[in-house]
């Protein structure tokens, strides 16, 4: 994404990868919105062009499809890059695990490399660890789960290293599950699947005994996360967790969404997958005290607003009791506010 604002007389462009995904083209909004030049590059293997192809036609935004494995150059001057490409769900990223483990590695060095060339900031979007960034990790290397823990992990030890040798200012987000609109829905995410089959009007289906954890960030909390740990002066030099610490079993995510969608569904259970982690719940102590940053939207307000749009989006489906309206760029929205679920 390459980027300028309309706040300062220099040109400030960035670079960025992995553009028209759920999380990244939301971000491509909220860049352009403060006034940012654009270049998004996207292969499409997991990414959706329909989520930016309004964007085609703004004079600040250029799309260009492009694997970050393979070598990128861009011609342009480049002063922030935006890394978020990777698969972030099991059933795609466990589709092709080489290609997913290479595209953290290969596709990141690349884009370290693109941005030491161009002196830009680097930011690599990481995954999450159950609790606080110190938070060493408790992974199998050869479980179904390592092409994306491993290569997550092997991407912040480039970015760190790069850091310290002084050749690119890196900084490393550790992002939670997040939701809202644009999701694919068929990405194989808790809250995507259940929100289709409440819709659709089928059982809902609960991995393990439901009673394991996670935490659900609403997409504008966290394109707004993602901005600060950019900007933020000076460079962190440590993971900052993104996310929302509210907590809640599947279990509990299940039944607030059958309050929500008007359409009895019952709850189906299947065996838990192969290392499937049983907490997540990030501490943003740092993110409050670096960035301070925190989400806004909590878990009922932001399904509210994620159901909506599958239901339009999916065609004639039952309303859903929770109707509001896209709340992305709301001043509301951006504004700290006590972490709520």
């Amino acid at each position: 994404m390459n980027a300028a604002r309309k706040s300062s007389q220099k040109r400030q462009d960035c670079s960025g990868a992995g553009g028209a995904g759920f999380v990244r083209s939301h971000l491509c909004d909220a860049l352009l919105a403060r006034g940012d030049w654009i270049i998004c590059v996207d292969s499409y293997i997991t990414g959706c062009r329909d989520d930016v192809w309004p964007l085609t036609n703004h004079p600040r935004f250029r799309l260009v499809e492009k694997d970050v494995c393979e070598f990128v150059e861009i011609d342009e001057p480049v002063d922030q890059i935006y890394n978020l490409a990777c698969a972030a769900s099991p059933p795609q990223y466990q589709a092709d695990p080489i290609h997913t483990m290479m595209t953290c590695v290969a596709g990141t060095g690349n884009l370290l490399a693109l941005a030491e060339r161009h002196g830009a900031s680097f930011l690599w979007r990481s995954a999450e660890h159950p609790q606080r960034e110190d938070y060493r990790g408790n992974v199998s290397c050869i479980g179904p789960r390592a092409c994306y823990d491993e290569g997550k992990r092997a991407a912040e030890a480039l970015c760190f290293e790069m850091l310290r040798a002084g050749r690119v200012d890196a900084r490393v987000a550790r992002i939670f599950n997040t939701c809202g609109p644009r999701m694919q829905a068929d990405d194989g995410r808790i809250v995507s699947n259940l929100v289709v089959q409440a819709l659709s009007g089928k059982s809902l289906t609960i991995y393990g005994s439901g009673t394991q954890t996670r935490s659900f960030c609403y997409v504008s909390d966290l394109v707004r996360g993602l901005m600060a740990l950019m900007d933020v002066r000076p460079n962190p030099a440590m993971p900052v967790n993104l996310g929302n610490p509210g907590e809640f079993s599947i279990n509990a995510l299940a039944e607030m969404i059958r309050t929500m969608v008007p359409a009895p569904a019952a709850l189906v259970y299947k065996p838990l997958p192969k290392d499937d982690p049983q907490r997540r719940r990030p501490d943003i102590s740092r993110a409050i005290g670096l960035l301070n940053w925190q989400p806004a939207v909590p878990l009922a307000e932001g399904l509210g607003y994620t159901i909506e749009w599958f239901a339009n989006s999916l065609g004639e489906l039952p309303r859903p009791r929770t109707v509001a309206p896209n709340r992305l760029h709301s001043t509301a929205a951006s504004q700290p506010a006590p972490a709520g679920s």
